[in-house]
């Protein structure tokens, strides 16, 4: 079992634990650099690949399912933010906080950036349930890992829940 990311017809196959790894340092780098609503949108896509929250197996986006903005403009800034998230993910942007070496990270990395910087944005349908409503994000920060903690309805950010036994999942 594992989880499928892709666009423009081009995927990156990635087993359960190649998708922590992936989630991890996407999530890192997202924290660094989401600024708009949209970056925060982004960030709470990337917090839905936790499977200790979403479940084993069952995460994963295609980029034509991604509402990419409204028109050419926000369409290159918005894929500009992405190619930007996966850069600073390959700097290893706070790799050394993780407390594991990512195996195979730079690999997953590298193949997502390619496909992000091949995929076109006006070709995407923009799937409602795909890149999480306003309304279900919030530009909240876990103090203790100072990573975002994008999803309005979860009480704990990804490191917390796997890696701390915190209860993720709805508020209550």
């Amino acid at each position: 079992m594992g989880n499928v990311y892709g666009g423009g017809g081009h995927d990156l196959y990635l087993s359960n634990g190649g998708t922590a790894v992936f989630a991890d340092t996407l999530m890192l780098a997202v924290t660094a650099l989401a600024v708009t609503d949209w970056d925060f949108r982004f960030a709470a896509l990337i917090a839905r690949q936790d499977q200790s929250l979403m479940g084993s197996g069952a995460v994963g986006f295609a980029l034509e399912d991604v509402d990419w903005g409204e028109d050419p403009t926000e369409w290159a800034r918005n894929k500009r933010f992405v190619l930007d998230v996966a850069g600073l993910a390959l700097d290893r942007h706070r790799w050394d906080e993780l407390g594991y070496e990512p195996p195979f990270a730079l690999k997953y990395l590298h193949r997502f950036r390619r496909i992000v910087a091949a995929f076109d944005p006006s070709t995407a349908t923009g799937e409602p349930d795909e890149l999480p409503a306003p309304h279900d994000v919030i530009p909240a920060s876990c103090v203790r890992d100072r990573v975002l903690t994008p999803l309005a309805w979860c009480d704990a950010c990804m490191f917390c829940g796997r890696d701390r036994g915190v209860r993720t999942g709805p508020v209550r």
